[in-house]
């Protein structure tokens, strides 16, 4: 195994395990604390959540021999984000994350459920994240409006590095925000002392409380938009650089280290999409078969950032939180276009993603219960009344 190790791989298990992490903890942040987290539990999700990617990373990849890419739901925090905090608070939160990561592990290791979550239409997916991720997109140019000087820098730095390079684009942003947090935050007397008290890793235990509006607002959708979104492209990008991973147990592992984070805050963990393509790729070895190392050395490194999460936290609420959440907007830009395109694509669908996407993106809840169930709901009515229609008149 260490035959295979190789500086190519060490140096992209490194950029991985960055990016990785540096263009999307805003995302997760921000969806932590908007379903009821304080300041203490979302430093300790995150660290949880990262020390768990990385532990499962380093195993699945070590067991497979396959460049397995593991990171945190983003897709999910984005959901948390629009959610919002549901009664009964965090723990009611912390409920719907274990609910959803038993989902997970049933969906690995029973076939029939994988496949119910594969034959959710496409379309109504992809229009339901669209509509989770709008209104944090929207955050840039709100941070704009709140002050042009703290916000300005923030989103000309992504425009101008990502001109360029658009992989370091929300690192780019990234480090603006901690330029216009370091010159010009008024930062309150002893905020920098007490930062010192947080570099040592804490974790807090939260009691879950399960109820139906937490299973239905959180768990259900989490699951679907972790799954579609994260899971189901993860396996895509392995095999389309040559690799024929077995989904299922892949699932059921992430599943086991998302209930394992869940009690602490996790909201959940699952096969990387987009940085999985850096590890699988030739930038990480010419030969396919050695790649593993890079997937191997991310997972170090997210443990290890994990372990400074409490830190990084801190420094974060010293800043007005707009601020982060356009950091988060711009990390998600990407990812709304994409999710929008694939929803519009085919004519004989756009109507029910339509109607997905704007009730999920209204953030409109019936019955204490999230907009982004009822979009699909909604979506997949319209889809199969359309369906009925073209049946009758053929």
């Amino acid at each position: 195994m260490l035959k295979d190790f190789s500086v190519q791989s060490l140096f992209m298990g490194c950029l991985t395990a960055f990016v990785g992490f540096a263009s999307s903890f805003a995302v997760v942040l921000h969806g932590l604390q908007a379903v009821g987290a304080t300041d203490a539990q979302a430093a300790s999700a995150l660290t949880v959540l990262s020390v768990s990617m990385g532990l499962c990373a380093i195993v699945l990849s070590t067991a497979t021999k396959l460049p397995v890419s593991i990171a945190w739901s983003t897709p999910g925090a984005a959901l948390l984000a629009s959610a919002g905090a549901v009664e009964g608070g965090f723990p009611v939160a912390v409920g719907a994350f274990l609910v959803c990561a038993a989902l997970i592990v049933i969906a690995g290791l029973f076939r029939p459920l994988g496949r119910a979550v594969a034959a959710i239409p496409a379309p109504l997916a992809n229009a339901m994240l669209a509509g989770v991720l709008l209104g944090l997109c929207f955050a840039p140019v709100k941070a704009i409006g709140f002050n042009p000087l703290l916000g300005l820098p923030i989103v000309i730095a992504w425009i101008v590095v990502g001109a360029f390079k658009r992989l370091w684009a929300v690192p780019a942003a990234l480090a603006a925000f901690v330029l216009v947090l370091a010159l010009g935050v008024k930062v309150p007397d002893g905020a920098l002392a007490s930062l010192g008290h947080s570099l040592l890793p804490r974790v807090e235990l939260v009691n879950p409380v399960f109820t139906v509006a937490g299973l239905v607002s959180i768990a259900l959708p989490l699951f679907i938009v972790t799954m579609a979104s994260q899971n189901i492209p993860g396996i895509a990008v392995l095999k389309v650089h040559d690799y024929d991973p077995r989904p299922g147990p892949l699932f059921a592992v992430t599943g086991l280290f998302s209930l394992m984070s869940a009690p602490f805050g996790g909201h959940a963990v699952n096969l990387a999409a987009i940085t999985a393509a850096m590890c699988a790729g030739q930038d990480a070895h010419s030969d396919p078969k050695r790649r593993y190392w890079a997937a191997i050395i991310a997972g170090v490194v997210y443990v290890i950032l994990g372990l400074l999460a409490g830190a990084v936290t801190a420094f974060v609420a010293l800043a007005p939180p707009i601020l982060i959440e356009a950091v988060a907007g711009l990390a998600l830009v990407g990812a709304l276009s994409n999710s929008a395109l694939n929803a519009f694509q085919k004519a004989e669908s756009r109507e029910a993603a339509a109607i997905t996407f704007l009730v999920t993106a209204s953030g409109v809840s019936f019955a204490g219960i999230s907009g982004a169930f009822w979009g699909l709901i909604a979506g997949g009515l319209m889809m199969a009344l359309s369906y009925g229609v073209q049946r009758l008149k053929a």
